[in-house]
């Protein structure tokens, strides 16, 4: 039970672990579009990271740090996109940044995060964004297409999660939980049918494989379940597919 805690309170609530898999997910696709650049994983990660302690820090004591934390890592990022890519990718990387700031800032008199049933299309939207146009020289419409269902989809087990607590409509509350979980497995189906279609062979394989565990987890998704289920184990389907493209590249 502690060694949960800890890995709770280090991995999860910190914002590595779904930063990671967000990363990782990011990677999957560079591989399949043979553009993966070590630059460009460390600028995802850095974009994510501080995106998501953003984020979760708004509205408290260490917001500051954390601003000037985001400062500082951004910085950064631009200087790992001028000195490893170009001045297009730049702007990418600000206009994604930007739609960051008005999922959830303080500032805003109303933030996307506010909008009932538009955030889980939104967060769907910004990492189909990173996978589709951040690291490609073109927008890619399969691969954004694929992310967004995708991602979409597993957003929506947390929308079960928080519907005691959340303060917007959501689709549990609106429609239920069950159809809920309905609409998540057609989101995944077609993401699943789009993979088929438009990876090479054994990306799909791998994409395949993620879509049987994530019906799985998404089925088992209740509001009762302890946060871990959710924040590790869900989030855990970012980076299968990557997982099962390792496996089957080398075993």
């Amino acid at each position: 039970m502690n060694c949960l805690k800890v890995l709770k309170k280090t991995v999860i609530d910190s914002q590595l672990y779904v930063s990671l898999m967000g990363t990782f997910f990011a990677v999957f696709f560079m591989l399949e579009q043979n553009t993966f650049r070590f630059p460009s994983v460390l600028l995802i990660f850095i974009t994510y990271f501080s995106g998501y302690l953003y984020t979760k820090y708004q509205n408290t004591k260490y917001f500051y740090s954390i601003f000037l934390l985001n400062i500082i890592t951004g910085l950064v990022s631009a200087a790992l996109i001028i000195f490893n890519h170009n001045e297009i990718r730049l702007i990418k990387w600000s206009i994604i940044v930007m739609l960051g700031l008005l999922y959830n800032s303080f500032f805003l008199e109303t933030y996307i995060r506010k909008i009932p049933l538009l955030k889980v299309f939104y967060v769907g939207l910004v990492w189909a964004l990173v996978n589709s146009w951040l690291t490609l020289p073109e927008f890619n419409l399969s691969i954004f297409l694929i992310s967004f269902f995708f991602v979409t989809a597993l957003v929506l087990p947390f929308d079960i999660r928080d519907m005691e607590s959340d303060t917007v409509q959501t689709f549990p509350k609106l429609i239920g939980v069950q159809n809920t979980k309905f609409l998540a497995y057609i989101f995944v189906f077609i993401s699943t049918i789009l993979s088929v279609f438009h990876l090479q062979t054994q990306f799909a394989f791998s994409f395949f494989f993620t879509s049987i565990i994530t019906f799985i987890l998404i089925y088992f998704s209740e509001s009762k379940r302890d946060d871990l289920y959710f924040s590790f184990v869900v989030e855990t389907c970012s980076v299968l597919p990557f997982l099962f493209l390792i496996i089957m590249e080398y075993f």
